[in-house]
């Protein structure tokens, strides 16, 4: 593919993620939920920016974390004039080092490392158009060099296709909320996300279908609970994020 492909891709993910309206606004009510000015947050994934910039309109200081070049650029130019977002071109996992990143230049928001994720995708109707067609080596990076190097975070948003567990297996201690993507057809990768929370300390969890940014349970989950809650047909309906928050102990 040519840098035409490049060009579409970035302009279809600008268009999705930036362009349509009263998305910020509900993406910001959501994160109050987890954050107050001033914070710092960790936006592990962060593509084009959007939940970035939710952060950065709240007042909170944001790491936004990137592995693909062409993307953290764009952050570059689109978030760090004001001074609130800082932006990491890496990936993050299990330990630093180096990784071979498998780039879809079309739909480049299912560029992943996981190549076992991405073989399990090839099977499924949603995603019959996608190649991934381009491979580069990056940087990889783990949350606990992220939080030696920045601080401690108030929330933590990971978005890695399939790479979510292996993010948390290079965090070694509780942190106070953080999200994680789901995909209906990928229930292991939730299940190890579930459980090396739970290792790291005790979480309640709720979770928000597609691009909705509204919490669907009326109240927080345990493990069991949430994992039951994702069977549910409305939950198996489309992807959306996991939200698990730290419960402190008397």
């Amino acid at each position: 593919m040519s840098r035409f492909d490049r060009l579409l891709g970035m302009a279809r993910s600008i268009a999705t993620y930036h362009a349509i309206p009263l998305r910020q606004r509900r993406m910001q009510q959501l994160y109050r939920e987890f954050v107050r000015r001033g914070d710092l947050v960790f936006d592990v994934g962060a593509h084009v920016g959007n939940r970035s910039r939710a952060f950065a309109a709240l007042g909170c200081r944001v790491v936004a974390v990137e592995p693909q070049p062409d993307f953290a650029r764009l952050l570059r130019v689109l978030l760090t004039h004001a001074g609130r977002v800082e932006v990491v071109e890496s990936a993050v996992g299990r330990a630093a080092g180096r990784a071979w990143l498998a780039i879809s230049e079309r739909t480049p928001t299912v560029t992943t490392l996981a190549q076992g994720w991405r073989e399990a995708r090839t099977r499924e109707p949603e995603f019959a158009g996608v190649q991934w067609n381009r491979t580069i080596e990056v940087e990889v990076t783990t949350l606990d060099q992220l939080i030696a190097r920045f601080g401690m975070q108030a929330f933590t948003k990971i978005d890695v296709e399939g790479r979510e567990p292996l993010v948390l297996e290079g965090l070694s201690r509780p942190v106070p909320a953080l999200s994680f993507e789901y995909l209906p057809t990928a229930r292991e990768e939730v299940e190890a996300c579930v459980a090396r929370l739970g290792e790291l300390g005790r979480y309640e969890f709720n979770w928000s279908p597609g691009e909705s940014y509204r919490c669907a349970e009326g109240r927080w989950l345990t493990a069991d609970e949430i994992l039951s809650a994702l069977d549910r047909p409305e939950a198996r309906q489309r992807p959306g994020d996991i939200y698990a928050r730290s419960v402190l102990v008397p």
